[in-house]
């Protein structure tokens, strides 16, 4: 069995629902992709049950504020840990070169010197290219770069130890570039920054992002699965999963997930 909780679901800018991230289960492990915006990812992981010395592989989509800021975070808890004996083995953060660059030079510069002491040597800041794929844990997942063009900005394709694979395109539009690793996919994790029918509000094109309905026309075209939306706004959370689902549903037949911060999907 696989799961994916949710421990934010919200965009940059969202203070209702905590920003984007997650973290999925696997029989033999786990994979916790971005930490959100800050050490509201100590509050969220509580919530969400997962503790600390769970945590041994970490993704880093890109390095805007909303997914990196909470990684700096994690390691300024993790390190110590390590240190008194409370952690055992060691954390690899996978991210591509601009990601581990700004995570390298915001702990230098954030956080005390003995706590870093511990990036490469148990903290490993694991660098990942375009296409590349890396067994972690009794998973598969092949890194790709999703085309952004605001900033440089990875997504993943992991295959279950039952076979089944999940993608996260990160919080961007699907771009066609990446169709070998998104179609036909089991779950395919996609960005809706607001429903179509708010977006002269929420201005989702101007900010290269996508609606509820662009998300669906994309799905059924690509012939995912499940589809599963994620980073909107946060002004309607109380009729978020009726709205998102339904606008999603006039373009995509299949199943439609709209989790809250800390819901759990089974795969």
């Amino acid at each position: 069995m696989t799961k994916i909780t949710m421990l934010g679901t919200g965009n940059a800018m969202c203070t209702r629902c905590y920003n984007t991230c997650f973290y999925l289960h696997t029989p033999g492990g786990g994979l916790m992709v971005d930490a959100g915006g800050g050490n509201g990812i100590f509050r969220q992981l509580f919530r969400a049950d997962i503790p600390f010395e769970q945590i041994h592989n970490i993704f880093v989509t890109h390095v805007h504020t909303d997914h990196i800021m909470g990684i700096i975070w994690m390691i300024r808890k993790i390190s110590p840990m390590m240190y008194r004996g409370k952690y055992s083995g060691t954390l690899t953060i996978y991210c591509h070169d601009e990601v581990k660059h700004a995570i390298e030079q915001m702990c230098y510069l954030m956080i005390p010197a003995k706590i870093c002491r511990a990036i490469g040597d148990t903290i490993i800041l694991q660098e990942v290219k375009d296409g590349e794929t890396v067994k972690i844990d009794d998973m598969d997942v092949t890194f790709f770069d999703v085309g952004s063009d605001k900033t440089k900005q990875y997504g993943f394709r992991a295959v279950m130890p039952d076979g089944k694979s999940i993608v996260c395109h990160g919080d961007e539009p699907y771009n066609e570039r990446n169709d070998k690793y998104v179609r036909g996919c089991d779950l395919f994790m996609c960005e809706a920054f607001c429903l179509y029918k708010d977006r002269e509000q929420f201005r989702p094109y101007e900010k290269h992002h996508s609606t509820a309905i662009d998300a669906g026309r994309t799905a059924q075209d690509l012939g995912v699965k499940s589809l599963l939306l994620y980073h909107t706004e946060d002004t309607r959370l109380t009729t978020r999963r009726l709205t998102y689902t339904a606008e999603a549903a006039q373009h995509y037949t299949g199943n439609i997930y709209v989790p809250d911060d800390i819901e759990s999907v089974i795969i």
